[in-house]
C-alpha cells in the first residue's frame, strides 16, 4: 500500500480526530496546515449526523395547512417532505426511484400493483400498511373534494390493498403512472378508519413535528427510526417563512440562517464574493406564468390573449430579470428537462411583435385594450419587475397594463385562481402528462386560466395509454402546440432554481433540479459540515 493510499485511509476512518490526522501525516512527511485543510474537506464532504439548521423559505402564508391535499408553494412543499414519504419519488438525477413502494409493475399501463416495503413506522408508531396507501389516494378522490391533486387523481378508477400490495385501476393507460404518484400532494399519512389523518402532521419521514404556526416558522426534529439510511442527518431543522428577499440574504451573511432560495438576482454578484456563502444555481423545468382567467372578458377572447403574447418581451426579461439566469419561454410549459419538448422547428419560437399584438386585437374588434395585471414577487422572483416592463413593451401595441402590486402573504389563496390576470410559476414535473394534467386539462382544480380545448383533453387521455414512442412524441409537441397558440397564460420564461448556502452545510455533489433546494429534499440529503 503506497504512503498516500495509507493517508487516505485514515482519512476516511470515522473515528479519526483531526488532531490526530494532523499527527499522522506530519509523520509522513505532509505539512501540518496541508493536513488540517485535508482533513476539514473530507468531514465536509461526510454527512454526518447533528447540528440544528435553520433555513429560510418562500411562499408560505398564515392560511397554510399540513394537509397535503391544500400545499399550493414551496414552503409547505419543503416541509411536507421532511414529515412525509410518497410512493416513488424522483433522485438527483432526475430518475424515478422507489420510496415506500419497493417495487411496481403494469402489463397494460392500466392496472398498477405497487409492492410496499416491510417495517416502515409512522411518527406516531403504527407500521406503515396497504390501507394507509389507499386511505391516503382516496383523500384526493370523490365528488367535492378540495384537493390539488384531482386533476391527476381522477384517472383513479379504484385503489384498493392486496396484502403488501396497493393495486392502482386507472381509467385508461397511464405509462407514466409511477412517476405521479411521487407529486408532493400525495404523501402517504396513517389511516383513521378509512380516512387519511394528517392533521397532526404525521408520517413516515426523516423529522417529527414539534411546532407549526402557519405563515411563521415550522420546527422539525429527527426521527430516530427512520426507515432510510444515511438520510436525515441534521438534529433538528426550523422552516422559517422569509418573503423579504433582502431580509434572507442578509440572514445567509451574517451567518442567522444556513440557507435561502429564490435570490434576489441583483445580488448575485456580491453574494459569490463572501467567503462563507456557496451561491447554486440548478436548471430544469421552472418558469414563469401570467395565466389569464379564460372564462373571463376580456380573455374568454384568444384573440385577446395572444395579442398579450406577442406584446411582451422575453429576452428583455431574461436579460433585466433573470441576469441570464434562464432561457426565453415559448408560451408552452414544457420545459429543457422533459423528454417530449417540442424542437425550434416543431415549435418556433414567438418573438416580440407589436403589429402582430396590433393585429390580434383588431381581430377581436379593438383598437386598444386596458387590462390589470396582480402580481407579487412571490409570484416569482422579480415578478413585479418583470410586470412594469411587460407594462413597458406592451404600450407599442396599444396595450395599456395597470400593475397591481399584491401583499405576499396570502398571495395563493387570495389572488392566484381568484384574480383574472395575475403571475405564478411551476416547476418540479418532469413528464408532460404531469403537467398537462394537472394544470391545463378540463376541470383540474390547478387549471389556474379555466382553459377548456376539446382537442388537448382528448389527446391527454390518448397520450397516455400509447406506449409507442415515437406516437407518443408526436402527441405531446401537437398538445405543446395547442397550448402555444390557444392556453391562457403567457409564459415569458423558464428560471434557474437560485440558492445561497453557508459553507457550514454540507452538499451532495448532485443538486435535484426538478425543484429547488435539492427538489424539496434537503432536510434529508444535506447535513452540518462545519
Amino acid at each position: 500500500m503506497s504512503d498516500k493510499d495509507k493517508l487516505n485511509r485514515v482519512l476516511n476512518s470515522p473515528k479519526v480526530s483531526r488532531r490526530e490526522f494532523i499527527q499522522y501525516a506530519v509523520a509522513g512527511g505532509v505539512a501540518a496546515g496541508l493536513a488540517g485543510n485535508m482533513f476539514d474537506k473530507a468531514r465536509a464532504a461526510t454527512p454526518q449526523k447533528g447540528g440544528a439548521y435553520i433555513q429560510a423559505l418562500t411562499g408560505g402564508g398564515t392560511k397554510d395547512v399540513l394537509d397535503p391535499a391544500q400545499t399550493n408553494d414551496s414552503y409547505m412543499i419543503n416541509v411536507g417532505n421532511q414529515l412525509r414519504n410518497n410512493l416513488t419519488e424522483i433522485g438527483p438525477d432526475g430518475q424515478l426511484r422507489s420510496e415506500l413502494a419497493e417495487s411496481w409493475e403494469s402489463a397494460d399501463a392500466k392496472t398498477w400493483a405497487f409492492k410496499l416495503r416491510k417495517g416502515v413506522e409512522f411518527h406516531n408508531g403504527k407500521t406503515l400498511d396497504a390501507n394507509d396507501v389507499v386511505a391516503s389516494f382516496n383523500h384526493h378522490r370523490g365528488e367535492g373534494n378540495k384537493s390539488a391533486a384531482s386533476g391527476l387523481t381522477k384517472q383513479i378508477k379504484d385503489v384498493k390493498a392486496d396484502g403488501d400490495m396497493v393495486m392502482f385501476e386507472l381509467e385508461g393507460g397511464n405509462a407514466d403512472w409511477p412517476f405521479i404518484v411521487s407529486d408532493y400532494h400525495l404523501m402517504i399519512c396513517p389511516a383513521d378508519g378509512d380516512k387519511m389523518a394528517w392533521d397532526k402532521g404525521v408520517g413516515t419521514g426523516g423529522y417529527m413535528l414539534e411546532k407549526f404556526e402557519p405563515g411563521v416558522s415550522t420546527l422539525v426534529k429527527r426521527n430516530p427510526n427512520y426507515w432510510k439510511e444515511n438520510a436525515a442527518y441534521f438534529d433538528s431543522i426550523e422552516n422559517l417563512f422569509v418573503a423579504d428577499a433582502n431580509a434572507r440574504t442578509t440572514g445567509v451573511r451574517t451567518g442567522s440562517l444556513h440557507s435561502m432560495s429564490n435570490l434576489d438576482l441583483k445580488t448575485v454578484a456580491l453574494l459569490e464574493k463572501d467567503p462563507n456563502v456557496v451561491v447554486k444555481p440548478t436548471f430544469g423545468n421552472k418558469h414563469a406564468t401570467l395565466p389569464m382567467l379564460c372564462n373571463t372578458a376580456p380573455f374568454t377572447d384568444n384573440h385577446i390573449r395572444l395579442a398579450l403574447k406577442y406584446s411582451v418581451n422575453r429576452e428583455e426579461l431574461v436579460k433585466k430579470i433573470l441576469r441570464g439566469q434562464g432561457e426565453v419561454g415559448n408560451d408552452s410549459p414544457v420545459g429543457p428537462a422533459n423528454i417530449y419538448r417540442a424542437t425550434p422547428e416543431e415549435l418556433p419560437q414567438r418573438a416580440y411583435d407589436p403589429e402582430k399584438a396590433k393585429f390580434h386585437l383588431k381581430q377581436a374588434g379593438l383598437e386598444n385594450l386596458e387590462v390589470s395585471l396582480h402580481i407579487a414577487d412571490t409570484a416569482f422572483e422579480g415578478g413585479v419587475d418583470a410586470a412594469q416592463l411587460f407594462a413597458a413593451s406592451a404600450k407599442a401595441s396599444g396595450i395599456t397594463i395597470k400593475v397591481v402590486r399584491e401583499a405576499d402573504d396570502a398571495y395563493w389563496d387570495d389572488v392566484w385562481l381568484k384574480k383574472p390576470w395575475c403571475g405564478s410559476y411551476w416547476g418540479g414535473r418532469p413528464t408532460e402528462d404531469w403537467v398537462f394534467s394537472q394544470i391545463y386539462s378540463s376541470g383540474a382544480d390547478w387549471n389556474e386560466s379555466k382553459w377548456e380545448n376539446k382537442k388537448f383533453n382528448e389527446i391527454l387521455v390518448e397520450a397516455r395509454a400509447e406506449l409507442d414512442t415515437a406516437k407518443r412524441r408526436a402527441m405531446y409537441v401537437e398538445m405543446q402546440q395547442i397550448c402555444h397558440n390557444d392556453c391562457g397564460s403567457v409564459i415569458p420564461m423558464f428560471m434557474a432554481y437560485t440558492h445561497a448556502i453557508s459553507k457550514k452545510i454540507g452538499l451532495p455533489e448532485q443538486l435535484a433540479n426538478n425543484w429547488e433546494l435539492d427538489g424539496h429534499k434537503n432536510g434529508e440529503r444535506w447535513w452540518m459540515a462545519g
